[in-house]
């Protein structure tokens, strides 16, 4: 069985200038040669705010990730109404990396622990809209076919523009308590 020139320059590997292509019954892995694999920094993400806060980098992305937020009004700070779930929020951090390995930024996320809301109160439904890998592959092929140029990007922060229908309350985020507001919550 042979494949195609199409096939094989989508099923190739480029890393440092160097193809790494698959064999001809594409039915094994790529090769991963030692040129591909780079001297990375082991470096641990943090587990906890405790942790992150311990750094200027992770206190830098959380200052960044905060102030989007505040800057896309995700939140009103109000006082917290009596008889109402309050949801907790948590920082997520990760190590964005380029392609080779090496460290980008650091990259922290305020996330709302949803596992503290209480069906039929909070919410109705769930719903999220995820992209099938066989999509991703199908607009690849187009890609490659069309000879369209293609090119990666990377949103810093990405906000879905979904309207609640029931009120949602949010502790404020650990260690961005405002001053003036110690006792308000967040309505999302």
């Amino acid at each position: 069985m042979s494949i195609d020139p199409f096939t094989t320059s989508v099923l190739s590997i480029v890393s440092s200038g160097t193809a790494v292509n698959l064999p001809s019954d594409a039915t094994r892995k790529p090769r991963i040669l030692p040129s591909m694999i780079t001297n990375t920094v082991s470096l641990q993400e943090p587990r906890s705010f405790k942790q992150a806060q311990q750094s200027a980098e992770w206190r830098q992305a959380m200052a960044e990730e905060y102030t989007a937020l505040l800057r896309h009004k995700t939140w009103v700070l109000v006082l917290r109404p009596p008889d109402v779930n309050v949801v907790c929020s948590k920082w997520v951090f990760k190590f964005k990396r380029h392609a080779d390995g090496t460290l980008e930024r650091y990259k922290a996320c305020l996330v709302a622990q949803g596992y503290t809301q209480q069906s039929g109160v909070d919410y109705d439904e769930t719903f999220i809209p995820v992209v099938k890998p066989v999509t991703i592959r199908t607009v690849l092929a187009l890609v490659v076919l069309s000879s369209w140029p293609i090119h990666q990007l990377d949103v810093k922060n990405a906000f879905l523009n979904g309207y609640l229908s029931k009120l949602v309350y949010m502790h404020q985020p650990p260690g961005f308590v405002d001053q003036r507001y110690p006792d308000h919550v967040c309505l999302l």
